[in-house]
């Protein structure tokens, strides 16, 4: 089955999360993707996750999550031999990817410039922790420095638990994200003018762009965000409720769609009380407008409520832990979740989530996510290199193999 990207070659020089979520969605729109990995250890996300005995065969869970679909050539950037593999490669490319901090592609003597000389049509994606230029470009960055220093933290949680980091990786994945659109884009404009692009995606800049209405309203209001815990600042009520069996949310954003909540409740007089007659008069009010629906709530089951308001046209969900989610009918039906065919060399079969978009084709599962070194083997004939210049580069240490996988092949006596 054909796919958008398929043809575009990519190598993925990238670590732990943004650049290989990056790379991961570039991959199940049908691009090649390798990852171009330092033998001695590889990705460092290999050694992450929850389970040890994974971690210990280089196929961390973190690793696992995305990076199925890919390849993997194992090259010493550093040495001489390495780099030379690795310019090989960047003349039968499409797309680099890297995460370093600025300048490290420069002095290994491998940056944007050295390699569009090698191929003119190169489109070259460094994500960092605050983008290429300014007085904090070289600072070292991980998702938690930009989410406190970008502000999201400040305006999550509450008054009493601010400032609060989010409960998954956001500023990695919404750069990997933004990448990834980043480079599609400059792939059309490659097929038709035949063009390279340099790519900067700063951690930073893509985490305060998707805070957009927050970020305007200080902007072009002089409002500061405040932490709102889980209430919505452009509504009310939106928020979290308390039911007779846990928490709701709850969004009746629209006038019809509050006044349908009150009778649903059983209380219509809250439609005409001057503290909640319209949309401004309940954000003024929304804490007393919490007590009387939080009181009412209380008598039933979160389950009962959340069916009979979406019924009505009125948005509700009940507050779901991760494993709740995934053995949801809507979640299992539509095959989200899928089974990987057993890794090379592991004999154990994986789960991931397929990427948030479907076409109109399904999507094949991927092969399982390579264990290092996996493909360069393959690659290193593929670019013209003899069993003997590859045996030498293997030994010399500017090229690696995986210990339990692909081997040189012997030559015979």
């Amino acid at each position: 089955m054909s796919l958008p990207l398929s043809g575009v070659r990519v190598l993925d020089l990238s670590n732990v999360l943004a650049g290989p979520f990056c790379g991961y969605h570039l991959a199940r729109l049908g691009a090649e993707v390798i990852k171009i990995e330092n033998p001695k250890g590889g990705d460092l996300a290999r050694r992450l996750g929850a389970d040890p005995r994974m971690s210990e065969r280089l196929q961390g869970l973190s690793f696992v999550a995305v990076n199925a679909g890919k390849q993997s050539v194992a090259i010493d950037l550093k040495s001489k031999d390495g780099k030379e593999v690795f310019l090989r490669l960047v003349a039968t490319a499409d797309v680099v990817l890297e995460n370093f901090r600025p300048k490290v592609m420069e002095r290994l003597g491998l940056g944007f410039e050295t390699l569009a000389k090698h191929n003119s049509r190169l489109i070259y994606c460094a994500i960092s922790g605050f983008g290429q230029t300014g007085p904090w470009a070289g600072r070292p960055a991980y998702d938690q420095i930009v989410q406190g220093l970008s502000g999201a933290m400040s305006v999550t949680g509450d008054a009493r638990s601010a400032p609060l980091r989010t409960g998954f990786p956001i500023s990695d994945t919404i750069a990997g994200l933004t990448a990834a659109f980043a480079i599609a884009a400059a792939l059309v404009e490659q097929r038709q003018t035949g063009r390279g692009r340099f790519i900067d995606v700063s951690l930073l800049e893509a985490t305060i762009a998707a805070m957009g209405w927050v970020v305007s309203n200080h902007l072009n209001a002089g409002i500061d965000p405040l932490p709102m815990g889980n209430e919505n600042f452009t509504a009310a009520p939106s928020g979290t409720f308390r039911t007779a069996t846990g928490p709701l949310n709850i969004a009746a954003n629209e006038q019809k769609q509050y006044e349908t909540l009150c009778n649903l409740i059983g209380r219509p007089e809250l439609k005409s009380d001057p503290r909640f007659a319209d949309r401004q008069a309940r954000k003024t009010n929304r804490s007393a407008l919490s007590e009387e629906l939080n009181r009412a709530l209380s008598a039933r089951p979160a389950e009962e409520w959340e069916a009979e308001f979406n019924a009505a046209g009125v948005p509700a969900g009940c507050v779901l832990k991760v494993a709740d989610v995934l053995a949801e009918a809507q979640v299992v039906g539509r095959r989200f979740i899928e089974t990987l065919p057993a890794a090379r060399g592991d004999g154990e079969a994986l789960r991931v989530t397929r990427p948030g978009f479907r076409l109109e084709d399904e999507f094949p599962s991927p092969p399982a996510p390579p264990a290092l070194g996996a493909d360069t083997v393959l690659w290193m004939a593929r670019l013209g290199y003899s069993q003997e210049d590859t045996e030498r580069l293997v030994l010399n240490g500017a090229i690696g193999l995986p210990s339990t996988a692909d081997t040189v092949p012997k030559r015979s006596a």
